[in-house]
């Protein structure tokens, strides 16, 4: 009946979120700010407790190291984004190319640390098949969002050309 719940409630928020209007291009760029990615957040951590079975006690040790996990996760995504945006490869001379790719390579390695300690961490509270049923559970939410998306009009992917 509690996972029964979680799941109303998670299907519920993805629809509320997903069925406001698109973001304009600036609307976008204020994702951070909060509005929509607290939405998307909020119905995430919805559909993960409904795939999830915790006890209090590992609900409690687990959702902190979460959210820790996914803001420096989302911190090092950033980077790796601002790097990717700023980097006119046209105009850069060999060494500052060099420079990009060594910045490049050592967020990526920063983003598989992270992995690797919140892994670690991880298997402290939850047991390995957890583990894998939130690893799922994160695909499957991001595979729900990109198609509930992507069948929006006025979305790249349900534009037809003429």
């Amino acid at each position: 009946m509690n996972s029964l719940r979680f799941l109303v409630l998670s299907g519920w928020c993805l629809t509320a979120l997903l069925a406001s209007p698109p973001a304009q291009a600036q609307g976008r760029a204020r994702l951070g700010q909060g509005g929509r990615l607290n939405q998307l957040d909020n119905a995430k951590i919805a559909f993960i407790t409904s795939r999830l079975t915790l006890t209090q006690d590992q609900a409690q040790r687990f959702w902190p190291m979460y959210h820790d996990f996914v803001a420096r996760r989302r911190e090092l995504n950033r980077a790796a984004r601002l790097l990717r945006r700023d980097a006119d490869n046209s105009g850069l001379s060999d060494a500052q190319l060099r420079d990009n790719f060594n910045q490049d390579f050592a967020i990526r390695q920063q983003q598989l640390n992270l992995e690797k300690d919140y892994f670690e961490r991880a298997q402290k509270v939850l047991t390995l098949r957890q583990l894998a049923q939130l690893y799922q559970a994160e695909r499957d939410f991001t595979k729900e969002v990109l198609q509930r998306v992507a069948g929006r009009p006025g979305s790249p992917a349900s534009v037809t050309e003429p």
